[in-house]
């Protein structure tokens, strides 16, 4: 026991100098993607803010900047022990996410902006609830997949402990509105079931379902309509509802092969909505080309290699579940931004995770890195098993040895009685 602490300090010395190949990876596309979207919310931001009135432009950056500080360290706490903490917290994680989002939809706590009220708090520190409540999801589901797996096998025992939370989460964060968030909570969670193996024919039914929702919910809101007809032909409403499809896509398609230049874009200063938010991809390939969204693609594909490759390697099967719920929520809203700017699918305002100007979005997906992080590493929990471990070695071997004595003590004693058991018979006859 006395060298136990050297050797636990010595194994996590040569642990961090070397980390899991996927550990690395995760690491390294994250501070990539965190560099880019810290230039590229400067060059998307800058001469917008000088028009209005900025000194120097840089209003939008200090803030990503100030806000990212925050995210990393939370992403470097919850990377050393988040895995326990955070299946400790999600009970108060869930319950307060669905109170908050129930708060911004009451009149007078919730902040509109641009039709939606989706934000509570005061000015720059505004907190968009619908993104922890996605987060809280992914955490639930996982752990109750992992304590009840036999409940998966049977869609009834599925529908009213995920399906019926998941489903009330979508509705109040689609009532805001927010239909964008609400397609994301709906297919990562869905792809977390299909890890834990849910028939896939379970999954075909809440499709159904949610396709039927979903075309009801575009009957009755005339701006998903007007978004709809925009998105199945932009050009023709190029002056209202499909504007901003039509000027992303010039954006795009100004950029060429590798783009007019780093800060050089036009259409970010007159023309693009929200080009520093939800379509900052378009900012990059009119800067940066087709070689600057490639990158970014690739960035994103070696965040899905690390996070698929940490949850086939996890031990236990809620870190499994988890890793592979927090990647697909990672990459479900990176897929859905990048479908829309590219004009595969309709406006919906999701931020592009890590790039895109948005502090809550920004620090809940570097709170599920700094999870993924921590399952790649082991989950930090090998270090404390090794004392006891050792402990119930010693015990399974002392008690082979008793059981051993008391093997060969009775085999010698039943030895002895037949014996003289034998003999006595032998001296009767």
């Amino acid at each position: 026991m006395a060298t136990s602490a050297p050797a636990a300090t010595t194994a996590r010395r040569a642990r961090g100098a070397t980390k899991p190949l996927e550990h690395r990876v995760l690491l390294t596309a994250t501070l990539c993607l965190l560099a880019l979207g810290a230039v590229m919310v400067y060059s998307a931001s800058s001469a917008r803010g000088l028009l209005q009135g900025d000194a120097h432009g840089t209003s939008y950056l200090v803030r990503y900047i100030a806000f990212g500080a925050v995210g990393l360290a939370l992403m470097h706490v919850i990377s050393r022990r988040g895995l326990v903490l955070m299946r400790r917290l999600m009970p108060v994680l869930l319950i307060g996410s669905f109170a908050l989002v129930l708060l911004v939809l009451v009149p007078g706590f919730g902040i509109s902006v641009n039709g939606a009220r989706r934000w509570i708090g005061p000015g720059a520190l505004s907190f968009q609830p619908s993104e922890l409540l996605k987060f809280s999801l992914i955490l639930y589901t996982a752990q109750f997949v992992s304590d009840h797996p036999k409940r998966l096998q049977s869609f009834r025992g599925m529908l009213s402990p995920i399906v019926v939370v998941m489903a009330g989460a979508c509705l109040l964060v689609a009532a805001e509105p927010d239909l964008g968030t609400a397609i994301v909570i709906a297919t990562s969670v869905c792809a977390l079931l299909v890890a834990a193996g849910v028939p896939l024919r379970y999954l075909a039914y809440l499709a159904a379902g949610a396709g039927v929702l979903l075309l009801l919910y575009t009957l009755f809101q005339p701006y998903q309509q007007a978004r709809l007809t925009a998105f199945l032909d932009p050009w023709q409403s190029k002056s209202t509802s499909g504007f901003q499809s039509v000027q992303g896509q010039i954006a795009m398609g100004s950029g060429g092969l590798f783009g007019v230049g780093l800060g050089q874009s036009v259409q970010k200063v007159f023309y693009l909505p929200e080009a520093h938010t939800d379509f900052i991809l378009a900012v990059i390939g009119e800067e940066l080309g087709v070689a600057g969204v490639a990158g970014v693609v690739a960035l994103f594909g070696m965040i899905a290699w690390a996070g698929l490759r940490t949850a086939r390697a996890a031990a236990a099967p809620y870190a499994k579940l988890l890793a592979a719920g927090l990647t697909a929520l990672i990459l479900c809203q990176a897929t859905l931004n990048i479908f829309v700017v590219l004009g595969i699918a309709p406006l919906t305002g999701v931020p592009l995770p890590f790039i895109s100007y948005g502090p809550t979005n920004l620090m809940v997906i570097l709170a599920s890195v700094g999870l993924l992080l921590n399952i790649a590493d082991g989950e930090k929990v090998h270090l404390r098993l090794v004392e006891p471990s050792t402990r119930r070695a010693a015990r399974s071997a002392r008690a082979r040895d008793v059981a051993t004595e008391d093997r060969d003590r009775r085999r010698r004693d039943g030895g002895s009685r037949r014996s003289g058991a034998g003999g006595g018979r032998r001296a009767a006859s």
